[in-house]
């Protein structure tokens, strides 16, 4: 059997890929032992309760081991991957016994051995005492354990019988003297017959009552594991873990944290959608080549209305017991992934042109569908829009993102008999609806808020203005 010197190898243990998480569970590793490695190189991919993510090894080396199978949920700090950085493809030889210490191998004559060991008896002999003898029994020429002949004497000084000395060290020696334990009735469990401290201890302890209890019936055994109560084949149990475990713990908390307040506001967008194709077919506003829809605009307008409202963009420190205004937007945007919903957010929204904001939106959808969106994509948000519209979903009571003080549901653009300058007409219309906490935002402010973009959605011609 190889082995690996400690210095060659390095153990490559579970990152936090995010603030705050504790585990992720290993998706698929690109690696096998045996394999070349260099750094920068991905050898597996995790799912956190965020995000998919890809680990590469921060060194060169080749692969010994693989700690953990695909499907397995690993703590943060937990090494997952061996590699030898010696630089040799060939595992690395244990060294040899001869460049060891020898402690076993003992040149001829007396040895120093320690107080209370003796030494071995096939390299002493006593010298034959004067008077009385009693016969002793020489050792085995095999045995090699230390035995210590000790010899009482009679009143006269005269040898009255030999006994071996059980074999301890001194401290253990002083630990039984300690509890009162009688090294000859140990039974030794360590090498060569020498008594350990946990024989001592073991000794020391009580003895267990035992306790006579009645044969145990056929009912009161131990049952196998219990089989599935459910209809395997009219159900499917799918085990909460990754990104659905996060989203339940984060919109309970949300829920039962902050007071959520929702107002609703239905307004007409008609020439909203007059101007998203406006901006598809012209090249003067510079949006040649991205991806222009109705959110896009819904998203602007927002910014405009946090813009003119900058109370609505806080936080709540409930440790410090403080309002933490924001002077900058990380504007969210709820996406639906395979893995379940999550909230990316685009960084410094406010700062970007309409096009900017096109560009970032669009990248920021490519990612959460290729399931690609990073933790750090999804940390710091500030205010979040949530599109039900897209299912055909007029509008909803969306909860918090935890940390943000507001979010927008924009429900489905539908065409509908609206009153437009007097007369009754088709127009394109949806409900906006939008939640916040009741800590921060109060009726006035929220109000404001969605007023704003609705009228911005009924007039967007002024987001030119603000691009």
């Amino acid at each position: 059997m190889t082995t690996m010197t400690e210095a060659s190898v390095r153990e490559f243990k579970m990152p936090d890929v995010g603030e705050g998480l504790t585990e992720a569970e290993i998706l698929k590793w690109y690696v096998k032992p045996g394999d070349e490695v260099t750094d920068g190189q991905v050898v597996c991919e995790v799912e956190t309760a965020k995000a998919a993510v890809e680990l590469p090894i921060p060194y060169d080396g080749v692969v010994r081991e693989l700690h953990f199978p695909e499907g397995t949920t690993v703590a943060v700090g937990m090494s997952i991957i061996a590699v030898d950085v010696s630089g040799g493809a060939a595992p690395v030889e244990a060294p040899a016994p001869a460049a060891e210490p020898e402690p076993e191998k003992k040149p001829e004559g007396r040895q120093p051995v320690l107080v209370g060991y003796g030494v071995a008896a096939s390299s002493t002999k006593r010298r034959p005492r004067k008077g009385p003898q009693v016969p002793v029994q020489e050792p085995a020429p095999v045995q090699e354990t230390p035995v210590v002949i000790q010899t009482e004497l009679n009143g006269h000084g005269a040898p009255a019988a030999l006994k071996e000395r059980p074999l301890a060290k001194p401290p253990v020696r002083k630990l039984a003297k300690d509890l009162g334990v009688d090294l000859t009735t140990i039974v030794p469990s360590g090498p060569d017959g020498i008594i350990t401290r946990e024989d001592v201890h073991a000794a020391a302890a009580p003895e267990p009552t035992v306790v006579e209890t009645p044969a145990p019936t056929a009912a009161p055994a131990q049952a196998p594991a219990p089989v599935p109560t459910y209809d395997t084949a009219r159900e499917t149990r799918i085990p909460v873990k990754g990104v659905r475990k996060a989203t339940a713990a984060a919109v309970v908390g949300s829920a039962f944290t902050a007071p959520h307040v929702t107002e609703f506001v239905t307004v007409d967008v008609t020439r909203t959608m007059k101007l998203v194709e406006e901006l598809k077919r012209s090249d003067k506003y510079g949006m040649q080549g991205l991806r222009v829809n109705p959110l896009l605009l819904i998203a602007k307008a927002l910014l405009v209305a946090i813009k003119r409202n900058p109370d609505v963009n806080a936080s709540w420190d409930e440790a410090n017991q403080e309002i933490v205004q924001k002077h900058y937007v990380n504007l969210g945007i709820a996406a639906a992934t395979p893995r379940g919903l999550i909230v990316p957010n685009i960084k410094d929204a406010h700062a970007k042109t309409l096009p900017q904001l096109a560009q970032a939106l669009g990248e920021l959808v490519v990612t959460a569908k290729d399931g690609k969106t990073s933790p750090a994509a999804m940390q710091g948000g500030t205010v979040t829009i949530t599109n039900v519209g897209v299912f055909g979903v007029d509008t909803g009571t969306p909860i918090l993102n935890p940390g943000e003080s507001a979010i927008l549901a924009v429900g489905a653009i539908k065409l509908q008999p609206w009153v437009h300058k007097g007369k009754v007409k088709p127009r394109q219309v949806t409900t906006l609806a939008l939640s916040f906490d009741h800590r921060l935002v109060d009726g006035e402010l929220g109000s404001k808020v969605l007023a704003d973009v609705a009228a911005i959605l009924e007039q967007p011609k002024r987001l030119i203005t603000w691009a």
